[in-house]
């Protein structure tokens, strides 16, 4: 009876080993590939927003700044939208030239992080 109990324990011993062996070499490569997938396709995406987001910062500034020209001009302070002056909280840090003569034909460009935008009828 003593062996039987003995052999019993060492048999439920070997299923619970074989339970528990862990993953294979071939599971981790499989895994390891997959990941190196997900990156090689979340590395592009993720640079395309960024540029996204920079060429719309470039946008805005430059829509604000257009804004902020066609007040001072219709307010009087300018005479000309190339001679108005964009105030500094408007630019962001940006470089902002204005040209035209008149409100029908001037255009704001602004340069930020290498990225151009412009605004207004004239561009």
């Amino acid at each position: 009876m003593h062996d039987a109990s003995f052999t019993d324990s060492l048999s439920r011993l070997n299923r619970r080993r074989d339970a528990e062996r862990g993953f294979s070499l071939i599971e981790l490569i499989i895994v390891i590939v997959i990941l190196g997938i997900l990156v090689a396709i979340a590395i592009p995406v993720y640079n395309n927003i960024q540029d996204k987001a920079k060429q719309n910062a470039a946008n805005a500034i430059a829509a604000n700044a257009a804004s902020e020209v066609a007040a001072a001009v219709a307010n009087g302070d300018a005479a000309t939208p190339a001679a108005a002056t964009v105030s500094t909280s408007v630019k962001s840090g940006a470089t902002v030239t204005v040209t035209g003569t008149t409100l029908n034909d001037m255009c704001v460009k602004a340069v930020k992080d290498s990225k151009t935008g412009t605004s207004g009828p004239g561009c």
